[in-house]
């Protein structure tokens, strides 16, 4: 690896890992403050739902529909420039939403927000994946992704606490402000790697990875698509499961918060898992898991239900920090930020479109079948992960 500094350099190590957790808490964070948001201004401007809908579809589209270009235009004015201009647009939409008077300009300040929000997921993977090398590549962006769900739990928090003390648009400028310092701070912190040079061919690549790797990562992201279609299902379905066991409203937000920080942990402890035992004997197993804990579910007590959720949570969302990690061992060093780009761009488009899908499929057939559906398609990873085994380096495909 060709760089500005060594992988061996702690200082850009800590750097890189700094900037990639705290961009990802941040954006994650803007992310689901949306949630927090809808009620208030249903309230505010007299909304319906399918406009809050459409709120919602405006900043998820964007942020969806832009990481690829967000990964060409870092190849060509540096990945520190954008991630550090994409954060701060990513406050600069929540500081015109605070200035919003009605419907148009909120949309337009939500469009800004997920422009900027686009730029994180190609840009902060990729980062990670220049500054750790081998396994620690996988552990480093376990870690990563794990930083993600902390922004999801206390961004949203810190904002409620705020509307305690403040009107809702005095803390929306306040937390986009906070977004516009940390554009500041990214853009003088974040380690400048010089473009890495093709990596030469190794003996063991010669006699197997060569052929395979020419499709190793379309598999990957068929592997990552199916993941994230089934996740959304899952969770789709799952207050539905539980409220037919007899669960209240409050028990249902509390099962959700079981399966969330199930998930949290998983995301952090697979990744770990995986630069262990490998990444396709952790898929193996997390998916197993997954499915098994799924039809589980279906006939036991509600007791038991909520004592199994957390499990699943894990294997449910440890599965991702796998298939990301694999990224870098599929594509060239050169290509690793569009690479990113295309496949955080595919998981997440399958897992927005997959609840529509699915939720045909439950009206057709009921909600039990369709879970027990749900289950087949996870089973349907573990078939492609061992086409993937030639594909990847000999310690993330040996168990």
């Amino acid at each position: 690896m060709t760089a500005t500094a060594a992988p061996a350099d702690k200082s850009a190590e800590h750097r890189a890992m700094g900037v990639a957790c705290g961009a990802h808490a941040l954006h994650d964070g803007y992310t689901d403050l949306i949630y927090v948001m809808l009620p208030i201004w249903q309230s505010e401007f007299g909304l319906g739902y399918a406009v809050l809908g459409l709120m919602k579809t405006v900043f998820s589209g964007t942020l969806a529909g832009f990481q690829i270009p967000a990964g060409f235009v870092a190849e060509r004015f540096g990945a520190a420039t954008v991630l550090a201009l994409g954060t701060a647009l990513a406050g600069i939409g929540y500081i015109f939403a605070g200035f919003s008077s009605g419907v148009p300009v909120l949309v337009a300040a939500l469009f800004v927000a997920g422009l900027g929000a686009s730029t994180q997921h190609p840009l902060g993977s990729s980062l990670i994946a220049h500054a750790f090398a081998g396994p620690r590549s996988l552990k480093a962006l376990g870690t990563y992704n794990f930083a993600g769900d902390i922004g999801k739990m206390t961004l949203p928090a810190a904002a409620s606490l705020l509307f305690v003390v403040l009107p809702w648009r005095d803390a929306l400028m306040l937390l986009g402000g906070f977004g516009v310092v940390a554009a500041a701070a990214i853009f003088v912190a974040m380690p400048r790697f010089a473009a890495e040079a093709p990596a030469k061919k190794k003996d063991g690549d010669a006699a197997g990875r060569g052929p395979a790797r020419a499709y190793g990562f379309p598999l990957l992201l068929s592997v990552g698509m199916i993941d994230s279609a089934t996740r959304m299902a899952f969770l789709t379905f799952l207050p539905f499961v539980l409220t037919a066991k007899g669960a209240s409203l409050p028990t249902v937000g509390g099962a959700l918060t079981l399966v969330f920080a199930g998930g949290a942990a998983g995301k952090l402890v697979c990744a770990f898992i995986g630069a262990r035992i490998g990444a396709v004997a952790t898929v193996w197993l997390t998916e197993a898991v997954t499915a098994l804990g799924i039809v589980t579910l279906l006939p036991v007590s509600l007791d038991a239900a909520l004592f199994l959720l957390p499990v699943v949570g894990v294997a449910l969302n440890g599965t991702s920090s796998v298939l990301y990690g694999s990224v870098p061992d599929l594509v060239e060093p050169a290509r690793r930020t569009r690479a990113f780009g295309i496949f955080y761009t595919g998981t997440i488009g399958a897992g927005a479109v997959s609840p529509a899908l699915y939720g045909v499929l439950g009206d057709a057939v009921g909600v039990p079948s369709a879970l027990i559906v749900v289950a087949a398609m996870v089973l349907l990873t573990l078939p492609l992960t061992l086409l993937l085994r030639p594909a990847l380096p000999a310690r993330a495909s040996v168990s």
